[in-house]
């Protein structure tokens, strides 16, 4: 009887042992970022990898020991090993790419410390949904994990996200902040995109291929395909160069990582904790007063919190902040502390009407081209009604901004209507009243600009000086006037002005991004 309760005793205890065990990789409420300790070093936490990356027993015979001893991961790079789940690609443009890679150690250096910053944060949400680490490379490929980057088509951020298909993945995008720049918020989007696509396809190299020019497009190839009794796989596709190289390259990427000592490539040290951890911002503050809260650098600052394009951050739209572990609770202590001057220098203001850069400027109390600059607005361009700018914020003034504003904020400009100066040559034929019809402006005017009499006769020959509208860009260079002869030059009257031009207008979708 004895014997039988010890046992129990045992099992009971084991079971609750297993209790504690996280699942998958997911950190338990309360002891993740959320919190102001961070975890102990890898080396001295007795935690079991998740269940999808545990390592098969070497005998492959069952374990009669009721409990598996499993050492965690030394690193970040050995915990993405471990999670490798997606089939090798193996064609010559693999073996290509890895020698371009090998070949570039400064460049892998380089990349491999920008992404120290954000790997953590990626492989736990990888490891969460069950999805391949290999992933979690993928902006090696897309970005060199800078998520300030830009291509020449806009597709913006660490995932590269075009701005319509931001849209569609809620990525906020106003004259605030730009959410395919969040690294929070960008991540959680190309993993729900990535997912999506799997479900599409059912094959992760068609997903990815997807990711890159698009689910429509990759449709087709395979329907064509289909059609021509060819197959479906990712290398049976006809597919531009990009797209054809994106899968490959990442499979160098994986190579390099797997066996880095082949390819005499040296990887930094990341360790397997968390980088960073989410703050609540209070109030709207300047970027600069964040960073000093927070003790750190202001290159820092924008590196984990790269959406804050402006100098301020507005509470309404930026509920949260990122921060270095260990200056998370910097930052809460001194703000707390925190008696000096404002935590805003800044505010928003919306245009009350359509308005030239100079009047707002002269409304908002700064120059005009701090007005620019601040609120990245380029010459020749009126400030449209309803446009939400930048402007100072008054020392009596303790109100946020709302978060209608923060969150739909918008900047519309429009071209400033300017006026070109010709000289033409007065015909045989020609009156005050011909030159008004042809250019389109009024005897009155002709008679202002040549300071001639209201019924004055044209000579032929005369030169007739006209001031005509035009769009910007198109006057010549230096105010060079033009001669011709009236009734032969200019029949189809001055160039009409462009369309209005909206500072967050989409830019165009290219076919090989998203």
């Amino acid at each position: 009887m004895k014997h039988r309760t010890w046992w129990v005793c045992l099992a009971l205890w084991l079971s609750g042992c297993a209790s504690l065990a996280p699942n998958n990789g997911v950190v338990a409420p309360g002891s993740g970022t959320a919190t102001g300790a961070a975890p102990e070093p890898a080396s001295t936490v007795q935690t079991a990898p998740a269940a999808s990356h545990l390592l098969p027993l070497s005998s492959g015979q069952p374990h009669h020991s009721g409990v598996t001893h499993l050492a965690l991961p030394r690193d970040l790079w050995e915990r993405i090993r471990r999670g490798f789940a997606m089939p090798d690609l193996q064609t010559d443009l693999v073996d290509d790419r890895v020698q371009w890679y090998a070949a570039r150690p400064d460049y892998i250096a380089r990349m491999t410390e920008r992404s120290s910053k954000y790997l953590y944060h990626i492989v736990e949400e990888l490891e969460r949904r069950q999805m391949p680490t290999e992933l979690a490379l993928l902006p090696f490929i897309e970005s060199a994990f800078n998520p300030q980057a830009v291509s020449s088509a806009k597709a913006t951020g660490m995932w590269q996200f075009m701005p319509r298909t931001g849209k569609d993945f809620d990525l906020k995008q106003n004259v605030f902040r730009d959410d395919r720049r969040d690294v929070l918020a960008s991540t959680r989007a190309a993993l729900d995109y990535l997912q999506k696509l799997y479900g599409m396809f059912g094959d992760w190299h068609l997903a990815l291929a997807a990711y890159n020019w698009g689910e429509g497009n990759v449709g087709k190839a395979i329907a064509r395909n289909q059609r021509s009794g060819l197959g479906g796989a990712y290398t049976d596709l006809s597919m531009p160069m990009e797209t054809r190289f994106y899968v490959p390259k990442l499979q160098a990427i994986k190579n390099l990582v797997a066996r880095p000592g082949h390819y005499n490539l040296s990887l930094p040290n990341i360790p397997n904790h968390p980088y960073f951890q989410s703050v609540p911002l209070p109030r709207d503050m300047d970027v600069a007063v964040a960073a000093k809260l927070a003790a750190i650098s202001l290159d820092d600052f924008k590196s984990l919190n790269p959406s804050a394009n402006r100098p301020v951050l507005l509470a309404a739209g930026t509920p949260q902040i990122l921060l270095p572990w260990d200056n998370a609770e910097t930052f809460q202590q001194n703000y707390e502390a925190f008696a000096g001057g404002q935590l805003a220098t800044w505010t928003a203001w919306v245009a009350p009407s359509t308005l030239k850069v100079a009047d707002a400027a002269r409304r908002a109390g700064l120059s005009e081209d701090e007005l620019r600059r601040v609120n990245n607005i380029p010459p020749r361009m009126l400030i449209k009604a309803g446009s939400a700018l930048l402007v100072p914020r008054s020392a009596r003034m303790d109100e946020d901004v709302t978060s209608e504003l923060a969150d739909n904020g918008r900047l519309d400009l429009a071209p400033e209507v300017m006026q070109r100066r010709i000289v033409v040559k007065a015909g045989k034929k020609d009156t005050l009243a011909t030159l008004a019809r042809q250019y389109k402006v009024t005897e009155a005017q002709i008679v202002e600009w040549n300071d001639l009499r209201p019924q004055a006769k044209l000579q032929a020959g005369q030169s007739v000086a006209l001031m005509l509208t035009t769009a910007p860009g198109s006057a010549k260079k230096g105010g060079k006037t033009r001669t011709a002869k009236a009734g032969k030059a200019g029949k189809s009257g001055p160039s009409q002005a462009s369309a209005p031009a909206s500072s967050t207008a989409a830019a165009p979708t290219r076919l090989a991004k998203r």
